[in-house]
């Protein structure tokens, strides 16, 4: 069955930096988007702030996903607060998220972390290492024990996020800071992953290895088949007679 993947962006950077429109002339969430369209085993759309008043995220859209990808940076105030809390009803219900790069202060994972997700950072043209810490894991597979961004935002830590489920990759910088950079979470029957990489300056989402990891992590956050329902509230009677 083939898994339904939107990719979500701002779109804002790109129609106000020409450095960032060269990088990605019709914007981040299309690139990753044609990268993902190559796997026949996903069925991609994409959507962006302005492309309405529900930011291409309504009930009946989110309904229809099974994985979202989110990245964010100069805008996340100006994201609905209704929209986000449709899609955290939708990540408890079983969707998964891929939250990339400075999409760590967006609105939705600090609703789904309950911490303020902040971090140390500089914009450098720093080096990153990005070293895998669980060898074998989904998302992790096709890649070596480590890879190389010649030049990335630094991120570093202490990152003010609850402890991870797991933690798949961290990040080495030029400067000598480190900072946990592959990140799992669970919040109802959604799995999340947090990857780090993804300055807009920056011609990441151009890397083979980027590109493979947050296609893994599409994968690997995808629903099973047949995910239960969850069932709250007062059951009065058995719970034999109440299925």
């Amino acid at each position: 069955m083939s898994i339904r993947v939107c990719v979500w962006g701002e779109y804002r950077h790109e129609k106000k930096n020409p450095k960032v429109a060269e990088l990605y002339p019709n914007g981040m969430h299309e690139t990753l988007g044609a990268h993902l369209r190559k796997s026949a085993d996903l069925t991609v759309s994409t959507a962006f702030l302005d492309q309405d008043a529900d930011h291409g995220l309504t009930d009946e859209k989110l309904a229809n996903i099974d994985v979202l990808t989110w990245w964010g940076h100069m805008a996340h105030g100006d994201v609905s607060d209704v929209v986000v809390s449709r899609v955290q009803k939708r990540v408890n219900e079983g969707m998964g998220l891929i939250v990339l790069h400075s999409g760590h202060f967006s609105k939705i994972f600090k609703a789904l972390m309950g911490t303020t997700c902040n971090v140390k950072w500089r914009e450098s043209n720093d080096r990153e290492i990005l070293w895998v810490t669980r060898p074998g894991h989904p998302i992790t597979a096709g890649i070596d024990d480590h890879f190389v961004l010649p030049a990335e935002e630094m991120y570093g830590e202490y990152f003010d996020i609850p402890e991870p489920l797991e933690t798949v990759f961290i990040s080495t910088f030029t400067g000598g800071e480190c900072f946990r950079s592959g990140l799992t979470f669970t919040r109802g029957a959604g799995k999340i992953f947090y990857f780090r990489p993804g300055h807009e300056t920056y011609p990441t989402y151009h890397d083979k290895n980027v590109l493979r990891v947050i296609e893994n992590g599409v994968r690997w956050a995808a629903p099973a088949a047949g995910v239960s329902r969850i069932h709250y509230g007062n059951r009065k009677d058995g719970w034999m007679d109440a299925k």
